[in-house]
Protein backbone atom coordinates (compact mmCIF):
# COMPACT_ATOMS: atom_id res chain seq x y z
CA UNK A 1 0.00 0.00 0.00
CA UNK A 2 1.07 3.45 -0.78
CA UNK A 3 0.43 6.88 0.90
CA UNK A 4 -0.35 10.00 -0.83
CA UNK A 5 1.40 13.18 0.91
CA UNK A 6 0.68 16.76 -0.11
CA UNK A 7 3.55 19.37 1.13
CA UNK A 8 5.21 16.20 3.39
CA UNK A 9 1.33 15.75 5.04
CA UNK A 10 -0.13 12.15 4.30
CA UNK A 11 -3.60 12.75 3.10
CA UNK A 12 -4.49 8.99 1.80
CA UNK A 13 -3.66 5.77 1.72
CA UNK A 14 -4.60 3.24 -2.03
CA UNK A 15 -4.07 -0.46 -2.39
CA UNK A 16 -2.45 0.18 -5.37
CA UNK A 17 0.63 -0.23 -7.13
CA UNK A 18 3.70 2.01 -6.74
CA UNK A 19 3.55 2.64 -10.49
CA UNK A 20 -0.26 2.67 -10.34
CA UNK A 21 -0.32 5.10 -7.19
CA UNK A 22 2.35 7.33 -8.92
CA UNK A 23 0.04 7.70 -12.68
CA UNK A 24 -2.62 8.60 -10.08
CA UNK A 25 -0.95 11.38 -8.20
CA UNK A 26 -0.04 12.67 -11.63
CA UNK A 27 -3.31 12.22 -13.43
CA UNK A 28 -5.35 15.84 -13.90
CA UNK A 29 -8.60 14.10 -12.68
CA UNK A 30 -6.91 13.14 -9.10
CA UNK A 31 -5.22 16.66 -9.01
CA UNK A 32 -8.45 18.14 -10.24
CA UNK A 33 -10.19 16.09 -6.84
CA UNK A 34 -7.41 17.33 -4.91
CA UNK A 35 -8.00 20.83 -5.58
CA UNK A 36 -11.60 20.78 -5.31
CA UNK A 37 -12.15 18.90 -1.81
CA UNK A 38 -11.29 20.25 1.84
CA UNK A 39 -10.72 19.53 5.13
CA UNK A 40 -11.57 21.02 8.13
CA UNK A 41 -8.12 23.46 7.23
CA UNK A 42 -9.28 24.36 3.99
CA UNK A 43 -8.56 22.92 0.55
CA UNK A 44 -6.59 19.64 0.42
CA UNK A 45 -4.45 21.01 -2.20
CA UNK A 46 -3.10 24.08 -3.14
CA UNK A 47 -1.98 23.43 -6.98
CA UNK A 48 1.61 24.52 -5.92
CA UNK A 49 2.04 22.26 -2.97
CA UNK A 50 4.12 18.97 -3.57
CA UNK A 51 2.60 16.16 -4.07
CA UNK A 52 4.07 12.65 -3.51
CA UNK A 53 4.13 9.03 -2.88
CA UNK A 54 5.47 6.89 -0.29
CA UNK A 55 5.48 2.91 1.33
CA UNK A 56 2.56 3.34 3.79
CA UNK A 57 3.53 2.41 7.56
CA UNK A 58 1.83 0.14 9.15
CA UNK A 59 -0.92 2.75 11.37
CA UNK A 60 -2.04 3.88 7.50
CA UNK A 61 -2.70 0.27 6.59
CA UNK A 62 -4.48 -0.57 9.65
CA UNK A 63 -7.11 3.00 8.85
CA UNK A 64 -7.22 1.76 5.62
CA UNK A 65 -8.37 -1.78 6.36
CA UNK A 66 -10.46 -0.45 9.19
CA UNK A 67 -12.10 2.46 7.00
CA UNK A 68 -12.48 -0.70 3.99
CA UNK A 69 -14.30 -3.01 6.26
CA UNK A 70 -16.72 -0.52 7.93
CA UNK A 71 -17.43 0.65 3.87
CA UNK A 72 -18.55 -3.11 3.19
CA UNK A 73 -22.00 -2.09 4.62
CA UNK A 74 -22.57 1.20 3.28
CA UNK A 75 -20.86 3.70 1.08
CA UNK A 76 -18.42 6.34 3.18
CA UNK A 77 -16.95 9.73 2.33
CA UNK A 78 -13.59 8.68 3.14
CA UNK A 79 -13.55 6.13 0.71
CA UNK A 80 -13.17 6.37 -3.37
CA UNK A 81 -12.12 3.79 -6.17
CA UNK A 82 -10.21 4.54 -9.16
CA UNK A 83 -9.65 2.33 -12.55
CA UNK A 84 -6.75 1.74 -14.05
CA UNK A 85 -5.88 1.66 -17.93
CA UNK A 86 -6.86 -1.97 -17.61
CA UNK A 87 -10.48 -1.05 -15.55
CA UNK A 88 -9.47 -2.50 -12.74
CA UNK A 89 -10.40 -0.59 -9.40
CA UNK A 90 -8.05 0.75 -6.94
CA UNK A 91 -9.05 1.90 -3.53
CA UNK A 92 -8.16 5.27 -1.91
CA UNK A 93 -9.22 5.83 1.78
CA UNK A 94 -8.70 9.92 2.73
CA UNK A 95 -6.47 9.81 6.37
CA UNK A 96 -8.23 13.27 6.88
CA UNK A 97 -11.91 13.95 6.91
CA UNK A 98 -13.00 15.52 3.41
CA UNK A 99 -15.75 17.98 2.69
CA UNK A 100 -16.40 18.30 -1.16
CA UNK A 101 -17.41 22.27 -1.59
CA UNK A 102 -19.46 21.33 -4.44
CA UNK A 103 -21.51 19.38 -3.35
CA UNK A 104 -22.11 22.42 -0.38
CA UNK A 105 -23.24 24.46 -3.33
CA UNK A 106 -25.76 22.38 -4.12
CA UNK A 107 -27.20 22.29 -0.95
Amino acid sequence: MFTFEIGGKAIAVTDASEDEAKRLLDGEEFRSDLARLESEDGPLWDGVAALTVRPATQAEIDEFNQVEDETEEFEDDDLEDEEDEEGESSVIVFLVPIVDSEEDDEN
